[in-house]
């Protein structure tokens, strides 16, 4: 009978399995215009191209994008209701099992040490964290940091590593850091969320696998049959008939449709009998044995027994290690927040700083409890924000406190959970993060862009998310500058002007002096910046110099044109702080243009911006 019960189940792969890896391309990025930056073209405001068509720099942003990265689609506004919260806290919790008993076994500990990880961290990051809908645990990425520490020098040392790295994260938060996850590119984004996806695929196809042979399980064989026939009625459930189902019963639409799912999973294979493998069958028994005495105490004295014994010793050794946990947790925490922040259409930004302070506390909070530490998961605030949780911090920490009374009290019903039918849950939400778009606009978009996208991705496969991003937005700074850096031209209407146009910066100053020939030039020349800013001290420091080249042949440069700051600048930068008579500023307050350059305005204090006529 059982294997009647499963041969149904794989006949729905012939109907489901077009559609569940079905999805629809947001639209691509537009194409590229490759005319001068400063060219502008005046469209008609109320032309209906213009109505339909959003600017660039709204494609282009990270916040925007991020709806494309929705499994679900839009996701329409809940009321923030205990219900919805609490129960998508409970599915999420489901979902958060696996992940920590990987986690932890990567990082060399008890399974127990990284579910209850889980529990502290979790709480405390969704209690104090930058915004509803995020969920927060031991991750692959700060895993992999602690793992070396614990090899190296055993896992004593892993409390106190996620305390500092709580308190750094904290620091940060408090002065502020976590406001530069802004300079994250968008082609960065989509090789974290790419990368992130192939990471979190690796780790789920291994539950498919026959831990004897290390290959996949045969379809033609019984636990083969069982493993991908839960796995796809799970999936099939969670995508297609469960949500049916709650549009004619309304009754059930606060029930998220992965407890149902995995609740079915669990009946099924336990009646059946089927040869699958529990959470049990990975974390083993005694992770599941349940009680109050597996509830882990405040250890404040494990943690500074090391540093009383030996302080520079031992804050030697935690400090690397806790810099790149904390850096590595930060980034993938902060971009989480800027995912969610498009996604969920809610009006609301997340605060960065909040983000940043509240992921630290968690990690003390984990420390202080004998845990390993962790960060935000994309995948599982995914998950919660479809289930209901995005518009209440409660969903966040019901996960926790659901995962934490399910350790206690539930854990044979815990124990007895198919892993393949929480790895079908994953895989769906790989299926979702990852940003398909790419692949389709990587033709489309400038080189350096598709670059980027497939670095950043490498790295996070093969190394961590913190060398990925900063590699990526390093390639992405270098890439702009030099493009910009070649858009600065003059034309020459006589003989003695140069209409200059394009940005003058440090990346273009080279370009800048050779546009000129003083030695060939009349004795009196022009330079008409009304085309061309001014971005920097570098942008200054070049006009003076080509000026001096001018003045050293007894030539004059008139200069029109620029920013009252630029002009008063010219003056403040050079020794002593006044104009050589060859170099000449034509102020014209109606004309010139208003903007500020990048200079350190504690020292320029007498410097005012100037205002429009």
């Amino acid at each position: 009978m059982k294997y009647h019960v499963l041969k149904t189940l794989l006949l729905i792969l012939s109907f489901s399995i077009g559609n569940v890896f079905t999805f629809t391309l947001p639209q691509a990025f537009p194409k590229p215009n490759r005319k001068s930056a400063l060219t502008v073209r005046e469209t008609s405001s109320s032309s209906p191209e213009n109505d339909k068509t959003p600017p660039i720099s709204q494609l282009e942003a990270i916040v925007v994008n991020a709806k494309s990265l929705n499994l679900w689609g839009k996701i329409e506004s809940k009321k923030d209701t205990y219900l919805s919260s609490m129960t998508a806290g409970l599915a999420v919790s489901l979902a958060m099992v696996p992940e920590a008993i990987a986690f932890a076994i990567v990082a060399g500990v008890s399974p127990l040490v990284g579910l209850w990880t889980t529990v502290f961290l979790g709480f405390v990051a969704a209690a104090m964290g930058g915004r509803a809908g995020i969920c927060s645990s031991c991750s692959g990425a700060c895993s992999v940091v602690v793992a070396a520490l614990c090899a190296s020098h055993g896992p004593s040392y892993l409390a106190g590593t996620a305390v500092l790295a709580g308190m750094l994260q904290v620091l940060a938060g408090i002065f502020g850091l976590g406001k530069f996850i802004r300079l994250v590119p968008h082609p960065v984004m989509l090789g974290f969320v790419n990368g992130l996806a192939i990471v979190m695929l690796k780790a789920q196809l291994t539950h498919f696998k026959d831990s004897a042979t290390g290959n996949f399980l045969s379809i033609f064989s019984p636990a083969g049959q069982a493993t991908y026939g839960i796995a796809v009625a799970t999936m099939t459930l969670i995508r297609y008939f469960i949500p049916q189902l709650q549009k004619k019963v309304k009754a059930l639409r606060s029930i998220p449709p992965v407890i149902v799912a995995i609740t079915f999973a669990s009946v099924i294979s336990k009646y059946l009998k089927l040869p699958v493998k529990t959470l049990a069958d990975i974390a083993g028994a005694e992770t599941f044995r349940g009680g109050l005495q597996i509830i882990p105490k405040l250890n404040v004295g494990g943690f500074l027994s090391p540093l009383f014994a030996d302080p520079l010793s031992t804050i030697k050794v935690i400090l690397p290690y806790a810099i790149t946990m904390s850096a590595v947790g930060a980034i993938e925490s902060l971009l989480t927040l800027q995912l969610l922040d498009g996604i969920v259409d809610d009006g609301k930004r997340g605060s960065t700083k909040k983000e940043t302070i509240g992921q630290g506390f968690g990690n003390i909070a984990a420390g202080l409890t004998g845990g390993i530490g962790g960060c935000a998961l994309v995948g599982q605030s995914l998950i919660n924000v479809q289930s209901g949780g995005a518009g209440s911090r409660l969903s966040g920490m019901s996960m926790s406190l659901f995962l934490g009374l399910g350790l206690i009290g539930l854990a044979p019903a815990l124990a007895s959970v198919p892993v393949v039918s929480l790895a079908a849950v994953m895989l769906l939400v790989c299926q979702s993060q990852f940003s398909w778009s790419s692949l389709r606009i990587l033709n489309k978009i400038p080189r350096l862009d598709a670059f980027v996208i497939m670095l950043v991705s490498y790295v996070t496969v093969k190394d961590d998310l913190a060398k990925a991003v900063l590699a990526g937005t390093i390639a992405s700074a270098l890439g702009f500058a030099w493009k910009q850096s070649t858009n600065i031209f003059a034309s020459k209407p006589d003989s003695k002007t140069y209409e200059l146009n394009g940005p003058l910066f440090f990346g273009s100053c080279t370009k800048f002096t050779s546009l000129f020939n003083p030695k060939d030039d009349p004795d009196s020349v022009v330079l008409d910046f009304m085309d061309c800013r001014v971005a920097d001290h570098s942008g200054l420091e070049a006009i003076n110099s080509i000026c001096d080249k001018y003045g050293n042949l007894n030539k004059k440069v008139y200069l029109k044109h620029l920013s009252s700051d630029g002009q008063q600048l010219l003056e403040k930068i050079r020794s002593p702080a006044k104009l050589p008579e060859y170099q000449i500023v034509e102020s014209n307050p109606k004309l010139d243009p208003v903007y500020a350059i990048a200079e350190e305005a504690a020292v320029y204090t007498d410097v005012p911006v100037g205002k429009t006529a």
